[in-house]
């Protein structure tokens, strides 16, 4: 089969620019740079993947609302650390037709300055809490870095759940069913990712803390898909958000957001696609199943009439099956479909018509098999598991094979992946590791229990009071 002009394992970028053009997920030629257009085989894709998080939301009894594009001026100025954050990132709208506006308008960033005026409105006493919310929506950055298609782009399709709670540990609750809801998310799209507690310098504008979602690339850069933030009251006290307690008086809400882009597409992409195009988990994957004809004068209507069998039995137990009846060679049918990462191919010519069989192909192994067509719905919903279960494996291996701890600058200078690394604490040794190792710090690992004990800074010797990471990053 015919195979990428780049080859992943020798230019990954340049083969990752390759894949999502030819596998038609997204147009980047229109005129504004960092704003591509989805194509249809594309969008179904992350369909898929917001049907999953809607299942999430649903299962945790998250509400879904939609909130205007446009902010205004008054709303985004109530939190300076928010300006400071995304000041210099925003798209201001100045004119409506000729006429100058008033007050200035922004495009949504992200959505706290827009939710929060009527969070205030909303909520009254303490039976309004928790209020768990969240909306699948376009967010806008003037994004000034080299865009890449899914990885860094000016209009992001973007999930955000927000809540509020009685006071701190409710909070707290709440971002370890996060956490959770990640693990099972991620779980199902076979992508093992790293949970970091960003460093106060690089924590979200206006954040008490932020956790990020990182991935490890091909590449050996990191891709953070998501973030996970505990705000306190830090933005209910601008905002005036508070509920009466039992005992009569006021208190201040304590808040946490939730978001992920389609960064997770970039993932997908990167981390399971190979040289003949894309390898998709069968979760998210838009066809599961595409089913051949192999067809031989005279015997196109035996031929025709098992695969529409097939198809009707996979169609009713909700497998995503299409019979691929192009008037191609066989042939340039299979090259089609594993350039999309179609999980399954079955393929059914006459002979196999004649023994009651079929031929099964994998995407992800390339392995073929006949089976009985008899036993098809159950045959390939067991293949399924069987590729989740591989995809998965193999990013995993990938993963803990390039995280590195080390106990000195020397030691990680060159290695590549993710560096764990003692760190004392201070700001200033963490930047200047990141100047010596040309990457960039990550955080602390948030479920290692493991502290560099008798382990002193990498940097200035004084004693290590956690460990770092650091990775070159996307």
């Amino acid at each position: 089969m015919p195979e990428t002009k780049c080859k992943k394992d020798e230019d990954f970028n340049e083969w990752y620019n390759e894949i999502v053009e030819l596998a038609d997920l997204c147009d980047k030629r229109y005129p504004i740079k960092g704003m591509n257009v989805w194509r249809p085989y594309g969008w179904k894709l992350m369909n898929h993947v917001d049907k999953l998080i809607h299942e999430e939301m649903r299962k945790t009894n998250h509400q879904e609302v939609n909130f205007p594009l446009l902010i205004p001026e008054s709303s985004f100025k109530k939190e300076e650390e928010h300006i400071e954050g995304f000041g210099s990132e925003v798209f201001w709208i100045t004119h409506a037709g000729l006429n100058q506006l008033e007050e200035r308008w922004l495009l949504r960033p992200t959505s706290e300055t827009a939710m929060y005026p009527m969070f205030s409105l909303w909520i009254r006493s303490h039976a309004d809490l928790p209020l768990k919310i969240y909306q699948i929506v376009n967010t806008f950055r003037y994004e000034t870095k080299q865009t890449r298609a899914f990885i860094r782009v000016r209009e992001i399709h973007f999930f955000e759940a927000h809540t509020c709670h009685v006071n701190f540990e409710s909070a707290e609750d709440q971002i370890r069913e996060d956490k959770e809801i990640a693990k099972r998310l991620f779980e199902k799209m076979c992508l093992p990712f790293i949970f970091c507690k960003r460093p106060e310098w690089d924590k979200f504008a206006g954040a008490y803390y932020t956790i990020s979602i990182d991935v490890l690339m091909p590449s050996n850069r990191t891709l953070q898909l998501g973030s996970i933030h505990q705000y306190r009251d830090n933005f209910s006290k601008p905002y005036e958000i508070s509920y009466e307690t039992d005992e009569g008086t006021h208190a201040y809400c304590h808040q946490t957001t939730y978001g992920m882009s389609e960064r997770i597409l970039g993932a997908l992409v990167g981390i399971h696609g190979d040289n003949k195009g894309l390898v998709m988990p069968p979760e998210v994957a838009p066809r599961q199943v595409v089913i051949i004809p192999i067809i031989f004068k005279g015997k196109e209507r035996i031929v025709m009439d098992a695969c529409k069998d097939i198809y009707d039995n996979l169609i009713k137990i909700g497998i995503r099956v299409h019979i691929d009846d192009r008037d191609i060679t066989p042939g340039n049918k299979y090259y089609d479909w594993e350039l999309k990462g179609v999980p399954l191919r079955i393929e059914i010519g006459p002979r196999d018509v004649e023994n009651q069989q079929m031929v099964l192909v994998r995407r992800d192994t390339g392995e073929k098999k006949s089976v009985p067509i008899q036993k098809a719905d159950e045959i390939v919903q067991q293949i399924f598991g069987l590729i989740n279960q591989n995809l998965y494996l193999k990013a995993k291996e990938f993963l803990d094979k390039n995280i590195h701890r080390v106990h000195s600058v020397e030691e990680a200078r060159n290695l590549e992946g993710i560096i764990e690394i003692p760190w004392c604490g201070n700001e200033k040794c963490a930047l200047e590791i990141e100047n010596v190792l040309e990457g960039n710090t990550l955080g602390e690992p948030i479920d290692d229990s493991d502290r560099p004990d008798n382990c002193y800074c990498s940097l200035c010797g004084q004693s290590a009071e956690k460990w770092m990471r650091y990775a070159r990053t996307y």
